[in-house]
């Protein structure tokens, strides 16, 4: 018998994708079927990568905050009214976001209570399937701003939904999800013709690139061909992305687009490059990043969305919404491409701005974050949307409550692309935080590596290698990256290095590996500078970016302003300490001089706070008077040159993780000395 290519087990048992092979055939991972092309990179199953310490914290927190008990904090949504459960309440996106995150949190952490949650939700959606395949809600129940009011069979909820499911599958291998997408997938062929992805929103029009995800991954199960045709038509229907970042001015236009339809849509260009290998693709991806990165972006990693594009001003908002699904996107280019690149730009936002923008409780958190953030109060800002002033303001469902139901995908699926198979049938460590992974190799055979480090703020990993059994070797490859910001990296292999590598690449160890075997990389982290907006200057070292430390004063408020749709409370923050700072001048040649790396000392489970802060960095600078508040934020941030910024008395300051603080500065003004 021909030997399945579409086995994929878990850690704990087996399952199928499709096909049926032998009892004792080998065990490999799910690529791409032909004609799609073969990604360097596949995704392991749901539960494969365990967190360990501050990545543990964080999910652990997330199930003791708003993801484990959004139905409590959040019932006027997250009832048993919600369309998604039958009923007559929101049968838009928000209950299909809170599950897309509750669901991955619930099995990397096999919790029985959140799985239990995540039950009705999956079984109604299975459930509701129709007899022309149609599944989700059907009734004219709950609106949203902009929509017809037959929205009931709007194509982007169920985009949601179908990722959801895929995951459900993953961690299950319930055939039930097969049926479902196969006969929904039929249908979208023959309806979208006469109701093409915009008929109802255009949010699915932006957004089909998750959609087309799920139909290749279906794809490689089933091999149904009508699938490939299916994904012709969803690209020729989706917005043109591609074309868009090529040939027209897009990424340096102000409110040219949606800061969260751009974050779920840069990855279609690629995503289809699967099925039509044209270099265009590939092109314009490259093409897009570079562009956002030259007009949009900020030192948090994110760009300025608030809510329309809005270019690198550090006082420009970025929304919530936009991290995870920026995070989401930059993990599904990863696999496809290899390219460290894009696991650069994943740490950067998973280290800087989503700690920054939820707060410690996991509960409260920021609609919108400011690169340089002064002031969190209740007041009208230069933004492209404002919700009653509160944007900038920690609560619960402060700004706008789509993020309440959205932010939680960030830290699971940021944990579940920590490790990737690799098609030459070993394991890859893509992204480095403290975890566990047990996954199959080779011919089939499983073994488990254990990452320790205290990365991102220290530069060390260790991983320890078991095969299962002491005298049971196993040849595979382990593909390690070394980061961009890196210029000098080596590996040792039970204690000997064995190999030194530039920053950019990927290192692949092939070799007989053998329980107890350590593999030990190190990652020298220096401190560098970015220009941005103004010629003004950001400190980073590894993918931290560090920001000022400013002593922050918390008011809590109760609304008494708003309808219960915004929230009960909300937390203002307002400086106590000065923030109009100018660097002097950082010399390239002096960076590791003039600024002085001091570690704590501390290893915590949770680092993401002032009173735990792992690693500041301080320096020389100076206050500039004439940098004063405007409209509650810092005015205009002064053009920085060498000479003519008038300025106080040089003082020293200190630098913190930016995801540490509430307050920041993290693009200075420079100086002369």
């Amino acid at each position: 018998m021909k030997i399945s290519l579409f086995i994929v087990f878990l850690a704990a048992s087996a399952y199928t994708y499709g096909q049926t092979g032998a009892k004792n055939q080998p065990v490999v991972y799910l690529n791409n079927r032909a004609p799609l092309r073969q990604n360097p990179y596949m995704e392991l199953p749901l539960g494969a990568i365990k967190p360990q310490g501050w990545l543990k914290e964080m999910l652990v927190r997330q199930k003791n905050g708003a993801t484990g008990n959004l139905d409590k904090l959040y019932p006027l949504v997250m009832n048993k009214r919600n369309g998604w459960l039958g009923g007559d309440g929101d049968q838009w996106e928000r209950g299909p976001y809170w599950i897309d995150g509750l669901l991955p949190l619930a099995y990397i952490l096999n919790d029985r209570e959140l799985i239990a949650k995540t039950k009705p939700w999956v079984e109604w959606a299975i459930k509701s399937q129709q007899p022309d395949g149609y599944f989700g809600p059907a009734k004219d129940y709950g609106t949203e701003p902009g929509l017809q009011r037959d929205n009931s069979r709007d194509w982007w909820p169920k985009m949601v939904m179908l990722k959801i499911l895929k995951q459900y599958y993953s961690a299950t291998g319930d055939k039930r999800v097969i049926g479902l997408m196969t006969n929904y997938f039929k249908y979208q062929l023959k309806e979208l013709p006469e109701h093409p992805l915009d008929h109802w929103s255009f949010w699915a029009r932006y957004r089909a690139g998750d959609n087309l995800m799920v139909v290749y991954w279906l794809y490689n199960i089933t091999g149904d061909k009508f699938l490939l045709d299916l994904g012709d038509l969803l690209h020729q229907q989706t917005f043109d992305f591609a074309g868009a970042f090529l040939n027209t001015p897009l990424l340096s236009q102000a409110g040219s687009i949606h800061g969260v339809n751009l974050a779920q849509g840069m990855k279609e260009p690629i995503i289809y490059y699967q099925q039509h290998p044209e270099q265009k693709y590939w092109d314009a991806t490259v093409k897009g990043y570079a562009d956002l990165r030259k007009y949009d972006e900020m030192a948090h990693g994110l760009f300025g969305g608030d809510e329309a594009l809005h270019g690198n001003d550090p006082t420009q908002g970025s929304e919530l919404c936009t991290a995870v699904e920026m995070m989401f996107t930059l993990e599904s280019t990863l696999a496809v491409t290899g390219d460290v690149s894009y696991a650069d730009r994943l740490e950067k936002i998973a280290f800087n701005a989503l700690p920054a923008q939820v707060a410690q409780n996991l509960t409260d958190r920021q609609y919108f974050q400011q690169a340089n953030q002064v002031m969190l109060t209740r007041h009208t800002r230069n933004f492209d949307v404002n919700h009653s002033g509160t944007d900038v303001c920690y609560g619960l469902l402060t700004g706008y409550p789509c993020c309440t139901s959205n932010m939680h995908q960030g830290w699971p699926k940021f944990t579940q692309s920590l490790w990737y198979a690799t098609a030459d049938k070993g394991l890859a460590a893509l992204v480095y935080s403290p975890n566990e992974v047990t996954a199959y190799v080779a011919d089939g055979s499983q073994v488990s590596l254990k990452e320790e480090t205290n990365y991102p703020f220290d530069d060390g990993i260790k991983f320890t290698l078991s095969t299962g059994k002491k005298n049971n070797p196993v040849s595979f490859p382990l593909h390690l990256r070394v980061p961009q910001w890196c210029t000098q990296a080596s590996v040792k292999l039970n204690g000997k290095v064995i190999q030194q590598a530039n920053g950019g690449q990927i290192i692949k160890i092939q070799r007989e590996w053998k329980t107890g075997d350590v593999v030990e990389l190190h990652l020298p982290m220096h401190v560098f500078k970015n220009t941005w907006h103004e010629n003004a200057v950001s400190i980073e070292r590894g993918p931290i970016t560090y920001a000022l430390k400013i002593g922050e004063a918390v008011t809590h408020v109760k609304n008494d302003r708003d309808s219960i749709d915004y929230g009960s409370a909300y937390d203002e923050i307002r400086p106590t300490t000065p923030w109009n700072y100018a660097l002097i001048k950082p010399d390239t040649d002096k960076l590791n001089k003039d600024y002085l790396v001091q570690k704590s000392g501390k290893v915590t489970d949770y680092p993401w706070t002032m009173s735990n802060v792992p690693v500041t960095i301080t320096t020389k600078a100076r206050r500039v008077p004439s940098w004063q508040l405007y409209n509650e934020m810092t005015g205009p941030i002064p053009y920085s040159i060498t000479y003519g910024l008038e300025t106080g008395k040089e003082e020293e300051i200190t630098l913190v993780p930016y995801g540490c603080t509430q307050l920041r500065i993290s693009q200075f003004p420079v100086t002369g000395r």
